[in-house]
């Protein structure tokens, strides 16, 4: 089926948004070079402004009142101001190319990876100071930051590999094998497990943080190609690229619990999932139809989809 006609079905499909819903969904456009702002109240687009090339993933700042984006086709990180709506300036990241994963830390640093490059930058508390940490593995493309902020673990797609990177001794500690092509990744929310998805081997590795061995595996959807951990740690979720749809799994038991359905088809495009604060909803990137999925992760249904810029596909909310 055509990607147009999948995008006409699901929309008339999906049911008006509700009243409810709190912030402002913030989405980097990689297809138009944009960032939108979507109001969750109203479920309506209310800016969209330039951005660097190729935007991927996003960062709130821990005040909640700023937003760095990365310009994936380059080598430089956008900050906005979210009231205004407006770019108030750009990090240059020199010699470090392509950064894509990324993490606003409460004290004020900023951790990205800078794929091209075969390393991580870690942006001091200025935004200015920039310090590369070499991984010396390919294409390292997801980043999780542990909540002592001691550690980064990285996701490397070619090298089948998670990095675990010290960050206060700026070294790298160990490459954890992560399967074929380990994609996305996700720490509970103790940062005593680090979940890895392999996006072709259509399971989910899961590590032990402290010893840095692997504690168990769970087969999952086709192509998981992200995951997160929600804030009580009960439940993780892949999104799986392959067959539009969800796989929710008991942390506890690592079994999966539920499959939530949604295009059903990988024209869809679906890629960046984003739980809200307190996890009661999850907001999905279909980047081949330009929208944004909501879930009522209380029940398992589809909400309604967001307007989302050309392949909309970084995702973060701001209060």
């Amino acid at each position: 089926m055509p990607v147009s006609a999948i995008a006409a079905l699901l929309l008339a499909a999906a049911p008006p948004l509700p009243d409810g819903s709190a912030g402002t969904l913030l989405i980097g456009n990689k297809g138009e070079d944009s960032i939108s702002f979507v109001d969750l109240a109203t479920g309506r687009e209310v800016a969209r402004r330039d951005t660097g090339k190729n935007p991927h993933e996003i960062a709130i700042s821990p005040d909640g009142k700023r937003a760095a984006l990365v310009a994936y086709g380059g080598n430089s990180i956008d900050l906005f101001d979210i009231a205004s709506r407006e770019k108030t300036g750009t990090i240059d990241l020199g010699a470090n190319q392509a950064p894509h994963g990324i993490v606003w830390l409460k004290d004020g640093r900023i951790v990205a990876t800078t794929e091209k490059s075969d390393t991580i930058v870690v942006v001091g508390a200025d935004l200015k100071t920039v310090t590369a940490i070499p991984t010396g593995q390919k294409a390292s493309h997801m980043v999780a930051v542990s909540p002592d902020a001691a550690r980064a673990y990285v996701a490397n797609m070619q090298s089948g590999s998670a990095s675990v990177i010290d960050l206060k001794a700026g070294r790298k500690i160990a490459d954890l094998p992560a399967g074929k092509e380990p994609e996305g990744l996700a720490l509970t929310p103790d940062g005593g497990q680090l979940w890895v998805a392999d996006r072709q081997g259509d399971v989910v590795r899961v590590f032990d943080t402290k010893s840095l061995k692997p504690v168990g595996e769970v087969a999952v959807g086709k192509n998981p190609i992200r995951i997160v951990v929600t804030p009580d740690g009960r439940t993780a979720i892949t999104s799986n690229l392959g067959g539009g749809d969800l796989s929710l799994i008991d942390v506890a038991s690592r079994k999966v619990t539920r499959t939530i359905t949604l295009s059903g088809q990988q024209g869809a495009g679906q890629v960046t999932i984003l739980l809200n604060a307190d996890g009661s909803r999850l907001y999905v990137a279909e980047t081949g139809i330009d929208r944004i999925a909501e879930i009522d992760l209380f029940t398992g249904k589809l909400i309604g989809r967001l307007p989302a810029g050309k392949n909309g596909d970084g995702l973060a909310i701001a209060p």
